[in-house]
């Protein structure tokens, strides 16, 4: 098999074939290959004469460790010969790409004709400089409230979804994929997304959206669904990744990357590691996962002198709905906040089900504010978390005393809380609101609370905005 991301073959030079002298699962250990470098790819030519690409992931002077692509169960390992080929993997890359569904490898699987590209991007990518990074201030619009009004997400940021088996999170991924947009003044805008070992449902569902809702000709996707090798969900979200980077810094687009799910990903490094029979870290977890999850999500953000920008949202389950899982627990110190999904809203049925006491945008404060969203987010934001706070304490106070023995301005707070959560969190799946009708919104829910608890909001904003002056202006 060709695969899409090699670059042009005169381009190449072949070193001496090496015997192959053991092979398990994905992995083969070759005779010391002189010469070779971490992550070159080689040729793995089977006694049949089939040749299977595999990349070099350790490098001794007794041995060569290769992963190969697909699997090498049928290796013969007398027959069997490695050949050196001094590159790495990588994507080619042109403007159309845009609109193309890819699988984990970059090959096309949606019937359209090969990329005809402009360059080879190593997919492992070039970290951004320190001393180059812009820091992130500016606001995307996700049609979502519990996101736009309490967590936004602004351009650069890494922002993780926390999740749980069984809630939607692929709804909330592809409502995002589907609705986000740079907010203001009109620029160019991409979506890429990477699938990595999800259902065939899921991979259709995700496909079937893109499609009917016309998103797929600013989307980049690559599905690698469950069935795939394992080995394929390594090279998906760099794949992913370093599409976004082509289109953010050559085309100078603002990018944002959706990634799911991750914790696929680190379960195929766990497998991998096995195999190596590497020392096991926490939960039989690599060592350097912290490493190999920090190299990709720092290839996000925004460069002094670029116009684009890559930003990230990570989609990961957390098993057992653990958040102190090394998983979630390692992205988030990696990452500027994250997005928490409730098992309990879910039952409510409320959607999307966002924890908003779990959640937390830590670059929100830069993107949100005057000529970013509006002059009173900051404001209603704090006051909007009081609120329900307020609420969610006195919810848990009635179930031991009940709510008749609350007094009046208590079953005020009570009832503000179930309103919060049913018309603030709540929305349709299919339900694009602007930051601006979010805002409103929680006025409005402000208006059924004393005036005089306003306290986190500025006397002006509540003389202009609050539906009872509002009105009369």
């Amino acid at each position: 098999m060709t695969y899409s991301w090699r670059s042009n073959i005169s381009s190449l030079y072949i070193r001496e074939g090496r015997a192959i002298n053991k092979a398990k699962g994905a992995l083969i250990v070759a005779e010391s290959i002189p010469g070779i470098k971490f992550n070159e790819i080689v040729d793995v030519q089977l006694s049949s004469g089939e040749i299977k690409t595999g990349q070099a992931i350790d490098i001794s002077e007794e041995a060569t460790i290769i992963q190969v692509f697909g699997g090498v169960s049928e290796v013969d390992l007398i027959g069997g010969k490695v050949r050196c080929k001094g590159e790495t993997l990588k994507l080619p890359v042109s403007i159309d790409i845009l609109g193309r569904i890819f699988n984990g490898m970059g090959e096309p699987i949606d019937g359209a004709p090969p990329i005809i590209p402009e360059d080879y991007l190593d997919i492992n990518g070039q970290p951004i400089n320190p001393a180059s990074r812009q820091p992130p201030a500016e606001f995307i619009e996700t049609g979502i409230s519990a996101i736009d009004g309490l967590n936004s997400l602004v351009r650069g940021q890494k922002l993780p979804i926390f999740s749980g088996s069984g809630l939607p999170h692929n709804r909330i991924a592809a409502q995002v994929i589907r609705q986000a947009t740079v907010k203001g003044k009109e620029e160019k805008f991409a979506l890429v997304f990477g699938a990595i070992g999800i259902s065939y449902d899921d991979a259709s569902f995700f496909i079937r959206n893109l499609e009917r809702t016309g998103a797929l000709e600013r989307t980049v996707a690559f599905i690698n669904t469950a069935s795939d090798p394992v080995i394929e969900r390594i090279s998906t979200p760099r794949l992913a990744l370093t599409a976004a980077a082509y289109l953010a810094w050559k085309q100078d687009m603002h990018v944002l990357v959706v990634l799911t799910d991750m914790t696929n990903y680190c379960e195929a490094l766990r497998e991998l590691s096995s195999m190596r029979e590497e020392i096991p870290s926490r939960r039989g977890y690599p060592g350097y996962m912290y490493t190999d999850l920090a190299t990709m999500y720092e290839r996000a953000g925004r460069i002094f002198g670029k116009e684009g920008s890559v930003t990230i949202m990570p989609i990961l389950t957390m098993p057992d709905d653990d958040i102190t899982h090394p998983i979630p627990d390692l992205t988030g110190y990696i990452t500027e906040g994250q997005i928490v999904l409730s098992r309990t809203l879910e039952r409510k049925g409320i959607y999307p089900p966002i924890d908003v006491f779990l959640s937390l945008s830590r670059m929100m404060k830069e993107g949100i504010g005057p000529g970013k969203t509006r002059e009173d987010h900051n404001n209603v934001f704090m006051q909007s978390y009081a609120a329900y706070s307020e609420g969610c304490y006195l919810r848990e106070i009635s179930t031991i005393i009940g709510a008749e023995a609350l007094g009046e301005r208590d079953k005020i707070y009570l009832a503000n809380a179930d309103e919060f959560e049913r018309k603030f969190i709540s929305q349709s799946e299919f339900e694009k609101r602007k930051v601006e009708d979010t805002l409103d919104i929680a006025w409005r829910l402000f208006s059924a609370l004393p005036e005089e608890d306003l306290k986190l909001i500025s006397e002006k904003f509540i003389k202009r905005y609050l539906p009872k002056y509002s009105k009369k202006t």
